[in-house]
């Protein structure tokens, strides 16, 4: 029985749509994502649906409040857990907020990064493959599969419908 862990994963794109917000993950030493770059969001609750989670995780990690968010795609990441657990992500890209996002949370520096300087960050090694679709102007959301074993992508292949 495959029972993945669900989370999100948010991209918040500034309102000149040049930037986008990403957390440093240098916070805390047992930090999986430690001295990487990365969007924001986390684990889904029992009594969450994927788009009131992606809300609760930017308001929590970032301070702001959601309002216009589109699913971008979804990736089934087996093996990536730090103990090789299964996730299976819902990536979203945020083009209306309101409030001023933190500095830092308990994970680390946010800050806004021009989307030309992303794959100069160090980043996920998978995040590359990906990163550039929740950018792109089409409209189909992508669906991808990813394994990954010892902390580094097997493969990577997705679809568009």
């Amino acid at each position: 029985m495959y029972t993945p862990i669900i989370g999100t994963l948010g991209y918040v794109l500034s309102p000149d749509c040049k930037q986008v917000l990403l957390v440093h993950r240098n916070a805390r030493l047992d930090d999986q994502h430690l001295g990487k770059y990365n969007g924001l969001g986390g684990k889904m609750k029992a009594d969450e649906d994927v788009l009131t989670c992606m809300r609760r995780e930017i308001l929590e990690e970032a301070g702001l409040d959601c309002h216009d968010m589109t699913l971008r795609g979804t990736i089934n990441w087996s093996g990536f857990g730090e103990n090789g657990e299964n996730w299976l992500g819902f990536i979203f890209l945020i083009t209306r907020f309101t409030g001023t996002p933190a500095a830092h949370n308990n994970e680390g520096r946010l800050a806004w990064y021009a989307l030309e300087v992303l794959e100069t960050l160090p980043m996920w090694e998978g995040d590359r493959y990906f990163i550039p679709l929740v950018f792109d102007h089409d409209p189909r959301i992508f669906h991808g599969y990813m394994p990954y074993r010892d902390g580094r992508p097997l493969s990577w292949a997705y679809s568009r419908i």
